[in-house]
Order: C-alpha cells, then structure tokens, then sequence
C-alpha cells in the first residue's frame, strides 16, 4: 500500500511539470501573436501616415498648378479622392452621346498634358498606382422608357465608351515616348454607368446633365498597402 501511495506520488508531479510546460508553450504563442499583432498595426498606422502626407502633397501641387483655371474650366479637385471633376455644363456629353465636346477638348488640350506633368514628376511617378478615367452617365435611357436593368446595362457601355474616346483622345496629348510608356502603364479607362450620380442640391434629385460626365481620379500605392495590411490582420 506504501508503495502503490509512493508510485502515486511520482506520477502527479509529472502531470503537473507538463502542464506547466504547455502552459508556458501556449503564453510564448501568446506572447508571439501580440507582437505579430503589434507590428503590423504599426505598418498599417505608418501606411496611413504616408497616404494622409501623399495625399496632401498632391492635393497641393494639383491645386498650386490649377487654382486660377478651376473656375473658368467650371472644375474642382476633391481632396480626398483627388479626383478632378469638371462640372461646366458645356463640357459635359449629350445625351445618349460619346462624341467629347469641343469645348471640353480644348479644356484637355490645356489640362491633361500639365496634369501629367504633376503626376509622373520624379516627386510623385513612384507614389502613382493607377490614373483613372472614370466614365459617368445619368441613370435614365430611351427617355425614360427603359427598365432600370435595360438603362443601368445600356449606360454601362456608354459610360465605358465615353471614357475610352477621353483616354484616346489624351493618349494623343502626350509628348514623348516616356509619357506614352507611362500612360499604358499607368492609366485606365473605367465606364461606371449610372453608379454614381449627382443631385441638385437644392430639391436632392438626380441632375441628369450634371451627372453625364468624365473624372480624373489618382491611386497612390499606399491605398494598396494599407489594403493589404488590413488584410493580414484580419487572418
């Protein structure tokens, strides 16, 4: 009976050295996991760090090389996207057409080629992840007689050759062989359909003239990174 006591004895300390040792096994997992946790809230607060300073630097070089033509091109830069929108009713499409307006070619004429400029500066060409030429529509088609699914896929293509006819255009703006090797690269053509339409301000329905338009709109690769690090600490 001593023995069976003693043996007893021998056994339970055993069972409790390994369990202290999984315990210590599962705090340094615990203690490795935070500091994979840590470091990469640090990269992402870093990133969005570099997207806020990139941002504003092209904010204002943008603005410092557009500010006196904005308003007699009817035009405006959204900080936050860095979209260029024009908004001069002369320059927007007609109805139901991709044919690009004379005056809003000869507002390309003068902007694009200083507009590239800016962009593929050795300041900012490594910061640029995509130029997008985004094509917009207003929702309705046939006057109004179409469905909503008839409209919004008819508007799609319309949209769609409505900026490809700009980016063909601009294609031809630009001056050297760099900056054509760049805009392949670099520059995409986007039809949008109807997803994007402007409102009245006054009654909040669609303005149907306003909304018939083509933005410029610049990613820098830190939107990507901060993507992907939201991606990893959501594994």
């Amino acid at each position: 009976m001593f023995r069976a006591k003693q043996d007893s004895d021998s056994y339970w300390p055993s069972i409790s050295d390994l369990m202290s040792g999984l315990m210590l096994v599962f705090l340094l997992i615990a203690i490795a996991y935070m500091q994979h946790i840590e470091k990469t809230r640090e990269s992402a607060r870093r990133a969005a760090v570099a997207y806020q300073e990139t941002q504003i630097k092209l904010y204002d070089a943008l603005m410092d090389e557009f500010r006196n033509d904005l308003s007699k091109w009817g035009a405006s830069i959204d900080p936050k996207t860095l979209s260029v929108k024009f908004d001069e009713p002369d320059v927007l499409f007609s109805s139901g057409s991709s044919d690009i307006p004379l005056a809003f070619r000869r507002i390309l004429d003068d902007f694009f080629p200083r507009y590239l400029n800016i962009l593929f500066s050795p300041r900012f060409k490594e910061s640029i992840k995509e130029i997008r030429i985004e094509g917009h529509t207003s929702s309705g088609w046939d006057n109004g007689r179409a469905s909503e699914d008839i409209a919004y896929f008819e508007n799609m293509g319309l949209s769609q050759s409505r900026t490809r006819a700009v980016l063909q255009y601009c294609y031809g703006l630009t001056s050297t062989a760099q900056q054509k090797t760049l805009m392949r690269k670099n520059v995409t053509a986007n039809g949008l359909s109807s997803s994007h339409t402007i409102s009245d301000e006054k009654t909040g329905l669609e303005d149907p003239i306003k909304s018939r338009r083509v933005e410029f709109r610049t990613i820098t690769d830190a939107e990507q990174k901060i993507v992907e690090i939201l991606r990893e600490l959501g594994k």
